[in-house]
């Protein structure tokens, strides 16, 4: 639990807020960082999926493509509970922001 560790999560909380805020580039830096376990983060395609589905929701062509490339390597169910929590996600959101 070094200071590694720690900068990683503060990266990933501090763009977890600003995907909060509808920045589609931290939903896409997040799928980044779950999908090839970087900044020391364990790789978790659910995750990742879920940032790539909210970026490519908001637009991003570059994570549409990106979704589809992990959508190879997870199962249905894997991809329906990533599409759940990005639903959860907008809901959140949505309700933040009304």
């Amino acid at each position: 639990m070094g200071n590694s560790l720690k900068s990683a999560t503060f990266l990933i909380e501090s763009r977890i807020a600003d995907a909060a805020r509808g920045d589609l580039h931290a939903c896409y830096d997040l799928g980044i960082v779950y999908s090839t376990g970087a900044s020391g983060v364990g790789i978790d395609l659910i995750e990742a999926h879920k940032w790539f589905n909210l970026a490519a929701v908001w637009g991003s062509e570059v994570a549409q493509q990106c979704r589809a490339d992990i959508s190879e390597d997870m199962t249905a169910r894997e991809i329906a509970e990533a599409q759940r929590q990005a639903r959860s996600f907008l809901q959140l959101t949505s309700a933040r922001a009304a």
